[in-house]
């Protein structure tokens, strides 16, 4: 099977037997009534993942000695097959390593790019914004395709393995196939309208015409032939070789079934632009929280800098000892004034002057946080603050509204026996990309584009996510590695789900860290989501309790207003043990359940 199939999960049931940090660990496979808990404990090395295949390829890498990088690319390249309207070597991501020789974090930005003829206006069309729903079918949406470069350097960085070898396990899924499960139907059903529009797509992913059948065998032949390929060949058979070529194609002249009446409207991506291409070995962001060093991605990804500027507004507040009310209040006000700084500074800094250090600086923070009251809720769109001059209670912005992102990606993290950890965010974009599949080759191609500003949020600020040539756009992806006075690793998490990403690893860290719940349940715990908009979004577990005196009631007393969210999220992590041993924790429900294993699980 691909993933524990979705169940309903007592987390109090599993709390007292997972670890929190320094505790001791609980038994490799903890069981409650309802079924298996996704938490391993063992020897090793551990790996994380939203589906359990793709786990076990990258458990089968570390178990025939590859390292942790070696099998976050197996694990990745696994989940291009089982996971593919989330991630693939259509798309991009960000991958955050820890060496264990050196007790550093290093950084790789692997996020898509606009074709080197892109301005501005990309998205304008007579003067006005595209509509959202024109833009994402099509060839204009697509970026240039940085996973596949991403991995290539990334192993001859840090690996020990050829691309060709860890790409055999997913090679082997895409030909034997995977067992189809609620999440994948579920998903195809969502994308079935556009998949119809683009004949390969539709082959592929709806065989016999029809939504694939739960418990039935799923094979990608044609994937299984291209990781073959880039196993031979390398990744320049896609930047510089006949799989480029192939994607140009496709992009240029999207293959549009006529009968539909669908306008795909065409991209201008050239080969130019594929051997253009190159991720981005980069230093990663790093703030203290609690005396301990939270390492992430630094822009283009807005992940680190907003997750990191969130935690130090919190740094102040001792959320250990707050009520679950003040807790909440304070993360949601905290997520509310990141965000206003994020979409006033974070862009590419190729092409904007980020002011990366002074956002996650202390000062900074302290200026913004002053703005927090215990008994009264913030208005947004909140003004951004400047943090190149912070000033007390910062207000000297002019607000502006978040803008739309897509809200799917996946994500996974790896540690080996030697100690070293991965923690690697990858993604499409939305559910289903483009929707677009290159024709003979297995994979949907991105619509990252699409994260690009379409026209500024308010004409009177500054935006500087607008397109622009061989320019990244923004991202909220924000894997995150925690590590101890020592310089050793704490935990590394992260998580899908567009801009939710940020909240949703700000919120599983202070869990962890402040809140002292077991990893599991971190993951686990109803997820708010406040993006600097009019109201914060809620899970149902939080929504819909609105009894007089629950949480969200407590809260909406403070003037608080609430919209539902059905999930937020999809986090994976896992946490050093003492004595070698590794915890791999996963989601409970979200997506189906996740996937956590260990090499040797502990007795």
């Amino acid at each position: 099977m691909r993933r524990p199939v979705a169940r309903k999960l007592s987390v109090l049931a599993v709390s007292a037997a997972v670890v929190t940090v320094g505790a001791a660990a609980p038994p490799a496979a903890q069981r409650t009534a309802v079924g298996k808990v996704p938490v391993a404990v063992g020897y090793g090395g551990a790996v994380a993942s939203v589906d359990a295949d793709a786990s076990a390829a990258g458990i089968e890498v570390l178990r025939k000695g590859g390292n942790a990088v070696d099998a976050a690319v197996a694990t990745a390249a696994a989940l291009g097959v089982t996971e593919p309207y989330s991630s693939g070597i259509g798309g991009g991501g960000y991958f955050v390593y820890y060496d264990a020789k050196s007790r550093t974090v290093h950084t790789i930005d692997g996020r898509e790019t606009a074709p080197l003829t892109a301005d501005s206006g990309l998205f304008l069309e007579n003067g006005k914004p595209l509509a959202f729903a024109d833009a994402v079918s099509s060839g204009l949406s697509v970026g240039t395709p940085g996973t596949p470069a991403t991995w290539a350097t990334a192993l001859g960085k840090w690996g020990s393995e050829r691309l060709g070898t860890v790409l055999k396990p997913a090679e082997r899924i895409a030909r034997n196939g995977f067992t189809v499960d609620d999440t994948f139907r579920s998903q195809t059903a969502a994308n079935e309208t556009r998949f119809r529009y683009f004949p390969d797509t539709a082959k592929l992913f709806l065989p016999g015409g029809g939504l694939p059948v739960v418990g039935s065998t799923f094979k990608n032949p044609d994937l299984a032939k291209t990781y073959e390929e880039l196993g031979r060949k390398g990744v320049d058979a896609i930047y510089r070789g006949d799989l480029g070529k192939d994607i140009v194609d496709t992009v240029n002249h999207p293959p549009v079934d006529q009968s539909s009446g669908w306008n795909a409207r065409p991209g201008d991506l050239t080969a130019k632009d594929l051997a253009a291409y190159r991720a981005k070995p980069q230093a990663p962001t790093r703030t203290s929280y609690r005396g301990l060093g939270v390492y992430s991605i630094a822009p283009s990804s807005s992940g680190g800098t907003t997750v990191g500027e969130a935690l130090n507004i919190l740094e102040k507040t001792d959320l250990s000892r707050a009520s679950e009310v003040q807790y909440l209040h304070h993360f949601i006000e905290a997520s509310r004034i990141a965000f206003a700084d994020r979409g006033r500074w974070v862009g590419d800094p190729a092409f904007e002057d980020v002011p990366t250090k002074q956002l996650l600086s202390q000062k900074y923070a302290d200026s913004r946080a002053c703005l927090i009251k215990d008994d009264a809720v913030l208005t947004s769109p909140v003004a951004p603050g400047d943090p190149r001059r912070p000033a007390a209670c910062n207000t000297g912005g002019t607000a502006a509204p978040t803008t739309y992102e897509g809200e799917n990606t996946t994500h996974l993290t790896v540690a080996d026996k030697w100690g070293n950890v991965v923690s690697y965010t990858l993604t499409i974009e939305q559910t289903g990309g483009s929707a677009i599949t290159v024709p003979g080759r297995g994979f949907i191609l991105n619509n990252e584009l699409t994260d690009f500003s379409f026209a500024p949020a308010n004409p009177a600020v500054h935006d500087p996510n607008l397109p622009g040539p061989g320019k990244r756009p923004r991202s909220s992806i924000s894997p995150t590695i925690v590590l101890d006075r020592h310089n050793e690793p704490v935990v590394a998490l992260g998580s899908p789900g567009g801009a939710t990403i940020i909240t949703t690893v700000l919120q599983t860290l202070t869990e962890f860290l402040d809140r002292r719940l077991p990893l599991v349940d971190a993951i686990a715990a109803p997820r708010a989501s406040q993006r600097n908009a009019a109201q914060t979004e809620l899970e149902p577990a939080l929504y819909n309790d609105a009894g007089p005196d629950s949480l969200r009631a407590r809260l909406e007393a403070l003037g608080h207003s609430f919209k539902l969210n059905p999930e937020i999220g999809a986090a994976t992590g896992v946490q050093r043990l003492p004595n070698g041993k590794w915890l791999a924790a996963a989601e409970t429900v979200r997506r189906g359940g996740g996937s956590a294993q260990v090499v040797h699980p502990a007795p």
